[in-house]
């Protein structure tokens, strides 16, 4: 029951159902996320968001009902752009090549705004938000399984399932922590990182299968 009421809280308040409604939504989660950059979650307050996006506190409260229910939103938003590229990674026809394109996008999604990526990190660790969570990593999964499977020079492997679940947990511990190291050099991590993901479906494959994707 508290959990419920507790998930019903970071609901926004309404949708936005005209363009003009969308935009003053975009503008408030575009400067909450620039108060987040430079100002941190110290300064992260309502008062200061609706400043800076240059609306009423009432505006932004027609919206979003508290500051958490903005993160949540913000974090929404940041993480479409993930699963969007992810979806496009999932087009490419070569199993390695569909998977290093999901690798990029891990890395791009945590340097795109470093600070902003940090940030949502802990915020996602304290708001109730493991559903939200849940549901990303089945789609991205969904996507490896995919690549592993359904493309073109796929490896042998014994447990497909298994494979894709810990390549996705590789994959994310190695771009969180270099985020939270406050690395910036993309193409360097991408390069670790692959070389990570190719020395565990190396060791994954079966008896007689593929060395590497």
């Amino acid at each position: 029951m508290a959990k419920s009421a507790s998930t019903q809280r970071l609901k926004p308040r309404k949708t936005p159902l005209q363009q003009r409604s969308a935009q003053t939504v975009e503008t408030v989660l575009e400067a909450a996320a620039r108060i987040l950059e430079t100002r941190g979650l110290e300064g992260y307050t309502t008062n200061a968001v609706a400043e800076r996006a240059g609306v009423s506190i009432g505006s932004l409260y027609q919206y979003f009902p508290n500051r958490d229910a903005l993160t949540v939103a913000l974090i929404e938003r940041e993480t479409a752009q993930l699963v969007a590229d992810v979806e496009a990674a999932s087009l490419l026809e070569n199993s390695r090549d569909c998977v290093q394109a999901m690798v990029r996008a891990s890395v791009a999604h945590q340097m795109r705004r470093p600070v902003l990526a940090r940030i949502i990190d802990m915020e996602e660790r304290r708001l109730p938000v493991d559903e939200r969570n849940q549901r990303i990593a089945d789609t991205i999964h969904a996507a490896l399984v995919s690549a592993l499977t359904e493309k073109t020079q796929v490896p042998e492997l014994d447990d497909v399932d298994r494979v894709a679940r810990d390549l996705l947990a590789i994959v994310r511990g190695m771009v969180d922590q270099a985020g939270e190291r406050d690395e910036r050099d993309a193409a360097a991590l991408e390069v670790r990182v692959m070389r990570a993901v190719d020395g565990y479906v190396a060791q994954s494959r079966k008896p007689d299968g593929s060395n590497t994707l």
